[in-house]
């Protein structure tokens, strides 16, 4: 059976340009969830759902794991399960019958290439928000709020308790003891 797995980082973010193109999935895995993100729900499921012989699509490296290690051991424990994995970006698959010490080079170096990007990335995220806060603080603020303070306020003035409130707006329950706690 061919499976894909697809994953995005933020709700905003489109799956469609992953694995497009691609024919003959038989089903698709999909999440919008960060990849440092260790408890992957749809990751989790389609590891369990896989057996000897299915083929596991993803579009690239990054997709399916949150650092080198992590993408290793899931790659390694899909192959016990005699599960080859595909990356039709890189071009690259793992197999129990494909095992091509220059594609598992490959796996490595990439692996560790995406893991320092994202480190680069999120050092230089961290300069830049220092440089516009010293040069402006009143006017950087940091990302907008995405949590509805009235409608928290409001549900709970209608009895709703904390965790159904924060079930149906789909926030953490500290967010709403957060808002709930804010002086007046």
């Amino acid at each position: 059976m061919l499976v894909a797995y697809r994953r995005v980082s933020s709700i905003e973010q489109c799956l469609d340009r992953q694995l497009d193109g691609v024919n003959g999935v038989e089903r698709v895995f999909e999440e919008k969830i960060g990849g440092s993100v260790r408890d992957r729900p749809a990751l989790k499921e389609m590891i369990s759902f896989v057996r000897d012989g299915d083929t596991v699509l993803v579009h690239s490296l990054d997709r399916l794991g949150r650092d080198l290690r992590d993408l290793l051991n899931i790659v390694e424990e899909l192959n016990r399960k005699r599960v080859t994995v595909e990356f039709v970006s890189e071009r690259l698959r793992f197999g129990t019958g494909d095992d091509d010490p220059m594609a598992r080079l490959q796996l490595h170096c990439l692996a560790a290439f995406a893991q320092w990007e994202r480190a680069i990335s999120k050092r230089r995220q961290i300069e830049g928000i220092a440089v516009a806060k010293a040069k402006n603080p009143e006017k950087y603020r940091g990302r907008p709020a995405k949590i509805d303070v009235g409608r928290v306020k409001s549900m709970h003035l209608a009895g709703v308790g904390a965790t159904e409130i924060a079930k149906k707006m789909g926030i953490g329950r500290a967010s709403v003891y957060r808002v709930l706690n804010e002086p007046a």
